[in-house]
């Protein structure tokens, strides 16, 4: 499928024209781009005859789809979304958002559907990779009425790039995306950092706009708001500040020379003062952001710098990556000047072999990325609807492992109470009481068989009532999670790790994951209609295996926020690799 990547910007266009192959990934997507800018937009042409010149750019017929770059999504799209006339509107009410962005994005949307009205166009969102940001990371501490009024909050961006590159980090280590806390810093004139925790962004830098976080070439990043309140009453004007934070902060404003690493580097060298703070200071806000970050997921795996400072400043990788042998990360320094990543070669490790945290310089591709997804979202709109998916609330329960069932119920084994729906699952007449440091409850079952590892799963409000912060985890991922205290008839265990909330999943057979078009590891998005309130569940993670039978399973949370009835179906419509391309299959929704 050939696919038309737009990039409308207020002063330009950017474009580039990518065949990609029947299958997103395979080895036929690697046919020659074509590419090219289109500039003095709004000085004397309009993105409708930018757009005109495009196509005659390109050979006739040549186009199948077209994928737009939009910056600001707000809190209304996660997704890859095609587009039609309500999305436009509702990309137009985000404007407010990202004023300097999403008008332009929009203006190239329109002239791309007027020009080819026959054509699927997708909008692929900066903002969407952070949609499902944890509240705690995407809520500033103002009014909490008033943020929710105005749409306030942290919303992220370069989300694309983080994707992209986090999946190609994953892949060059041999490991799932999924089991993996990966950094991936995203350094150039605009930069960011975002914490990938098990294939999604927990954490990242820029906020409600992409002012926030890292210093970039023009922009300030992390700036106390008493800043901008003293320059008020100053006598500067609003649009001043805007100009000023927007275009005159960052390197350029630090050295006094350019927003370009290169030449400031060039002045450093020749004693330049405010070369040598720009980039220190640059430096340092990174290195925080890794402490920070690592810190936030409870550890690491790997660090991945791109970008064109994060592929090509060599001297600036070796500042920000030194002195991390307390973390496991230890930086190879001629690796680090030798790296240079390609689209043939678009990862090169820079840690040494000793280092057991990695470090990694990947080639980011953001134009290949929205043409795979659009590719893959207009392919997958013509596949015919799926089967009802059976949904099973799943209550507070318990798995122990033999040693801890002896402890607290004595020797023996479970005593089955009943069958549950999964085959060789039951659950046991055995129960236990969690107590935490806030509180306790009592009365939670176990399910057997016996397992390898102890783990307990909770909701939300039961964290709550415990007084614990437990990690949304796939069940057996217990590594790193909270610690609870199991009190049995016979004996008390102190976990150090084992609770969390489930990560609401579907089971399925081999033969309904080839139904479904899924694999295992897959997410996927499922949509409850016709019940008292309808709602998509995100973030459903699919695992498969010949023992399953097909059914949904989400806590109780979960189900009474959609006030479900025994018996609840849903239909699956959204399918993605964590964090990576994703495949619409059907937009056709149960009722549950």
């Amino acid at each position: 499928m050939r696919v038309l990547v737009l990039n409308a910007g207020s002063s330009s266009v950017k474009y580039r024209l990518i065949d990609v192959g029947a299958v997103a990934g395979a080895a036929g997507d690697r046919a020659p781009a074509i590419e090219g800018k289109i500039e003095r937009i709004g000085a004397g042409v309009t993105h409708e005859q930018a757009f005109a010149q495009i196509m005659e750019r390109l050979p006739a017929g040549a186009v199948d789809a077209v994928g737009h770059r939009v910056v600001h999504g707000g809190d209304k799209f996660h997704d890859a979304t095609i587009i039609d006339d309500a999305v436009e509107a509702a990309i137009d009410a985000c404007s407010v958002l990202a004023p300097l962005h999403n008008p332009p994005n929009l203006a190239g949307i329109r002239a791309a559907r007027r020009a080819l009205p026959d054509v699927k166009q997708v909008a692929i969102f900066d903002t969407a990779f952070h949609a499902r940001l944890p509240r705690r990371a995407r809520t500033y501490a103002i009014d909490y009425e008033l943020a929710e009024r105005e749409g306030i909050r942290r919303y992220g961006f370069h989300g694309t790039s983080h994707a992209f590159v986090a999946n190609l980090a994953a892949k060059s280590l041999g490991r799932n995306l999924s089991e993996l806390r990966l950094i991936t810093l995203h350094l150039g004139n605009g930069a960011s950092a975002c914490a990938v925790e098990f294939g999604h962004s927990t954490e990242t830098s820029m906020g409600m706009t992409p002012l926030e976080g890292l210093v970039m070439g023009t922009r300030p990043g992390d700036l106390d708001a008493g800043v901008v309140l003293h320059l008020l009453r100053n006598g500067r004007s609003v649009d001043d500040l805007d100009r000023m934070l927007s275009k005159e902060s960052g390197l350029a404003g630090l050295s006094g020379l350019s927003n370009d690493l290169r030449d400031i580097e060039e002045q450093a060298s020749k004693g330049h003062d405010r070369a040598r703070l720009a980039i220190q200071v640059f430096a340092h806000r990174v290195r925080k952001a890794i402490g920070a970050y690592a810190a936030v997921m409870g550890g690491l795996d790997a660090v991945v710098l791109t970008g064109g400072i994060g592929e090509n400043g060599t001297s600036m990788r070796q500042r920000i990556l030194q002195r991390f042998d307390y973390l496991g990360l230890v930086l190879d320094d001629e690796r680090n000047t030798d790296a240079r990543v390609t689209e043939a070669e678009p990862v090169a490790r820079i840690s040494a072999e000793q280092s057991r945290v990695a470090a990694l310089v990947v080639r980011t591709d953001e134009e290949r990325a929205i043409a795979e997804q659009t590719a893959a979202l207009v392919r997958a709109a013509t596949i015919g609807a799926p089967k009802a998916i059976p949904i099973a609330v799943s209550a507070r329960h318990l798995h122990l492992t033999q040693e801890s069932f002896r402890t607290l119920f004595g020797d023996g084994e479970p005593t089955k109470l009943r069958d549950i729906s999964q085959p060789g699952q039951f659950a046991c007449k055995e129960q236990v009481n969690l107590i935490g440091p806030r509180g306790r409850i009592d009365g939670v079952r176990l399910l057997g068989p016996l397992r390898p590892k102890d783990q307990v799963e909770v909701s939300r409000t039961d964290e709550f009532k415990l007084g614990i912060d437990a990690p949304v985890r796939d069940s057996g991922n217990v590594e790193g999670s909270a610690s609870i205290v199991v009190e049995g008839p016979n004996g008390k265990i102190t976990l150090g790790q084992g609770l969390i909330c489930a990560k609401r999943h579907i089971h399925m057979a081999p033969e309904d994951a080839t139904h479904f078009g899924v694999k295992d590891g897959d997410e996927v998005e499922v949509a409850l209609t016709g019940g008292p309130r309808d709602l998509t569940f995100g973030d459903v993670l699919i695992r498969v295996s010949p023992k399953f039978i097909l059914e949904m399973h989400i806590d109780t949370d979960e189900a009474n926020a959609a006030e479900l009835n025994a018996g609840a179906h849903g239909d699956l419509v959204y399918i993605g690799v964590p964090g990576g391309s994703a495949e619409l299959r059907s937009k056709r929704m149960i009722s549950s």
